[in-house]
């Protein structure tokens, strides 16, 4: 589970306990008039007005959580989307070591841990590795990018 799967579904969470607890003082507020008709209280209209504001809080925290559940579908639609690419054994080893990092936007993509703008990319068409912005890596970052790019086409291509 990633990590912002995590924190959308704690936001969902803390959302539905939020609606929970006014939804309760809205039954709390209404239970308040005892079953007498608002006009025979001497504030009939501020008790209605009082009632809407809650009512647009209910709403307002209602469309929120409507939100987060989308976000959390899309995100998880986003992991089955990574899921669902076939890698060789070699990269979802590397993956799972956290030696490369998986670009969920173009899950075919792959960042060396510890290595800026260098990326490896895996052609699943042609069933080969390449890399792109080699000539961006930083010299001291170079060695890094190199010996796990040659180790993983070695291990592909053998």
């Amino acid at each position: 589970m990633s990590k912002l799967l995590e924190r959308l579904q704690s936001s969902l969470e803390k959302k539905q306990c939020i609606f929970d607890s006014r939804l309760s003082e809205y039954y709390a507020s209404v239970k308040q008039t005892n079953g007498q008709p608002l006009n025979d209280k001497r504030n009939g209209m501020s008790t209605l007005a009082k009632w809407e504001r809650q009512n647009d809080g209910l709403r307002k925290i209602h469309a929120e959580i409507e939100v987060t559940k989308k976000a959390i579908e899309r995100e998880k639609s986003k992991i089955a989307k990574v899921d669902a690419l076939e890698l060789p054994s070699a990269i979802r080893v590397m993956i799972d070591d956290g030696v490369l990092i998986q670009w969920r936007k173009y899950p075919n993509r792959f960042f060396v841990q510890g290595v800026d703008r260098g990326r490896i990319v895996w052609d699943d068409k042609n069933k080969v590795i390449t890399h792109q912005y080699l000539g961006e890596i930083p010299a001291e970052q170079y060695p890094k990018f190199r010996d796990t790019f040659n180790k993983l086409r070695r291990e592909i291509a053998g």
